[in-house]
Parts: C-alpha cells; sequence; structure tokens
C-alpha cells in the first residue's frame, strides 16, 4: 500500500514538473534532463522560493549543461533580484571585477529578470561554451552568450562558498 502511495506521489510530482511552464521552456534545451535535486532558499523562517536543478549528467559540473528552476512563494522585485546577484557575484569572485563587466552583467539581468510574484517560475539554463539562457514563465527572456557571466551567475547557488550551502547541497543531490 505505502509503495502504491509513494509511486503515485512520484507520478504526480514529476507530471506536474513536466507540465510547469518554466520547466517546458528549458525543457528544449535539455531534452535528456533528470532532477539532480531540489530545495528550498530561505530565510529567518520565511521561504522565498522553491528550487530544482535539472541536468542529463550527474555530478553537475561546470562542463556539464544543467538547468535551475526557481519557483517563488513570495513576490520580489526585479530590481532587488538584479541588485543581490550582482552582489553575490562580486562577493563570490576571486579577484574584483571590472566595472565595465558589472555594468554589462547588470543590464544582461535586466533583460532576464522583471518583477515576480508568487507562483510565477523562472529557470536559467547553463550551456558550457555558450553561456546561459533565462525564461520566465516558459518565455524565453534573455539569452548571454557570455561564460564568465554564466559561471558567476550559477555561482550563487553551486559555488562551494555559496550563502545558502544546505539548498547547494540539496540540489546537487548531496543531503537526503
Amino acid at each position: 500500500m505505502k509503495t502504491r502511495h509513494l509511486t503515485s506521489v512520484i507520478v504526480c510530482l514529476v507530471g506536474t514538473l513536466a507540465t510547469s511552464p518554466a520547466w517546458s521552456g528549458c525543457r528544449d534545451a535539455l531534452t535528456t534532463a533528470h532532477r539532480v535535486g531540489a530545495g528550498e532558499f530561505c530565510v529567518l523562517g520565511f521561504c522565498l522560493y522553491k528550487a530544482e536543478l535539472w541536468s542529463p549528467h550527474t555530478p553537475v559540473s561546470a562542463d556539464t549543461p544543467f538547468a535551475l528552476v526557481l519557483k517563488y512563494e513570495r513576490s520580489v522585485s526585479g530590481e532587488r533580484m538584479v541588485s543581490t546577484g550582482i552582489d553575490e557575484m562580486q562577493r563570490l569572485a576571486p579577484r574584483p571585477i571590472a566595472n565595465d563587466t558589472l555594468n554589462a552583467w547588470r543590464e544582461d539581468m535586466q533583460r532576464a529578470f522583471g518583477d515576480v510574484s508568487r507562483g510565477d517560475e523562472l529557470c536559467g539554463v547553463y550551456l558550457p561554451g555558450r553561456g546561459a539562457r533565462f525564461y520566465t514563465n516558459g518565455t524565453l527572456k534573455a539569452d548571454v552568450p557570455d561564460m564568465a557571466f554564466a559561471r558567476a551567475f550559477f555561482g550563487i547557488w553551486l559555488d562551494p562558498n555559496t550563502r545558502a550551502p544546505s539548498l547547494r547541497r540539496h540540489l546537487l543531490g548531496e543531503s537526503p
């Protein structure tokens, strides 16, 4: 009985993701991907979003394509996302990032991210050797052909020095 119930839950979850607007856009870039891991980003008990990492390869590395899907539980302004993202990319950088580069990255992120509301889904696709693509609710918003940007952006979640080490472990499938 428990096995049948668990199987039903898994089928339901897979079906939900397969029809998710963000994943349907990302799926075009990663046709053979499987879910590597999932978790939530919460601060002081308030969860901002649920995250899932998808890739055709495990373990995920800088040489493998992957998609990071974020389903928002709260509203966030695009301006806040861009500002926080730039701050984190600078914090994680091994050396200072040139102002010209930061300004270009800020413009790329402004194209990619508008305001989000509860239920909105954002998907970023990391494409080795090509850069990154960003989708909002299944619609392509930005294609950024800059590998340095792509590595720095996804490092916000996947760098060993991320501010969310528990979420990182869950995304990489390292935690139960």
